[in-house]
């Protein structure tokens, strides 16, 4: 009997209405379209008003189904990376399955912020791998907008909101998810996270009234570390894999700065026509930059494709998949 693989066989993404460009930044802060465009690569990122992160994941899931015509109720699993829920508990991706109607599913969150597709897409395809399901949606969603902090001028200007959804279903002809390296480093807890609201540090009006409920990043830090394991992990997926940079037909980066995703492409030896970079676009949307990439790219995608996956985030979280993409547009 053939190997069973996790292949992607559909796609689909959202994003907000409301567009927020670096002028409009000019407006609150400190700051310039000059100075957060050549630091970041961001030109406008996308703002969901009045709605939570559930709803990115909605839309997002319910265009995918529409388009690949299935029925809600066959639906198994949803698997929803976030790093902004809509409530501690129940998860989000719990939520999301009332709103599209996946009563047959169980479902939970995967919390590994940047990292947190990733993540959720490696543990996706253990269950597809044994058998065990059928069709497993993942999805990678984020309302940054609803942690941060828009007096602060380093981090407000590189996040946005939006995210996208896959369908995961069995492969036997060697495509999907061939191979993940994934790590973490809880010691990196200093230089990102957010202060309070969980545990260690209740909601209070001190904390309330000390800003402490929004991103706290050390960027300096964050971006030696970020530049160094998502280029490692990446470059260590291609050797476990026997890959050369010719064998690879795209990279998918996380989508949290243009320099990183320049020294990843750079550490494999990809030229950027290679690259899906859509930062200028969407900004930071965590948990939604790479589902929201393979939407943007995916009518340039073609069966068989080899894609390497890459991302680092809070935590810290990162890791690559390798995989063979599964069909043409």
């Amino acid at each position: 009997m053939s190997k069973i693989t996790a292949a992607i066989t559909g796609i689909a993404g959202y994003l907000p209405e409301k567009v927020m460009t670096n002028k409009d930044f000019e407006k609150i802060i400190d700051t310039t379209d000059e100075w957060i465009t050549t630091r970041t690569g961001i030109k406008e990122r996308r703002i969901l008003e009045g709605k939570p992160t559930s709803e990115i994941g909605y839309h997002a899931v319910k265009r995918l189904l529409d388009k690949k015509g299935i029925d809600p109720l066959e639906i198994d699993l949803v698997i929803c990376g976030t790093v902004t829920p809509d409530h501690t508990f129940p998860s989000t991706a719990n939520i999301i399955c009332d709103k599209v109607g996946m009563k047959n599913a169980w479902s939970f969150d995967i919390n590994a912020a940047c990292s947190g597709f990733i993540y959720s897409l490696a543990t996706a395809s253990q269950f597809i791998e044994t058998g065990k399901y059928k069709k497993v949606i993942v999805v990678g969603a984020d309302k940054m907008s609803s942690i941060i902090d828009y007096q602060d001028r380093t981090t407000c200007v590189i996040f946005g909101d939006g995210g996208g959804a896959v369908l995961l279903e069995p492969n036997t002809d060697g495509l999907g998810v061939i191979d993940a390296v994934l790590h973490s480093d809880g010691s990196g807890k200093q230089y990102l996270h957010q202060p309070a609201g969980g545990s260690a540090l209740p909601a209070s009006h001190e904390t309330v009234a000390k800003r402490q409920h929004y991103v706290y990043q050390e960027g300096k830090a964050v971006f030696k570390f970020a530049v160094t394991n998502m280029a490692d992990v990446s470059a260590k997926i291609m050797e476990r894999n026997n890959l050369k940079s010719e064998d690879i037909d795209w990279l998918v980066p996380h989508q949290a700065n243009l320099r990183i995703i320049d020294a990843t492409a750079n550490r494999m030896g990809l030229p950027k026509e290679k690259v899906m970079i859509n930062i200028q676009k969407y900004g930071n949307t965590t948990a939604g930059t790479l589902p929201l990439c393979l939407w943007d790219w995916e009518n340039q995608l073609k069966k068989g494709d080899n894609i390497v996956l890459s991302a680092f985030g809070g935590g810290f979280t990162w890791g690559a998949i390798y995989l063979k993409w599964a069909y043409n547009s």
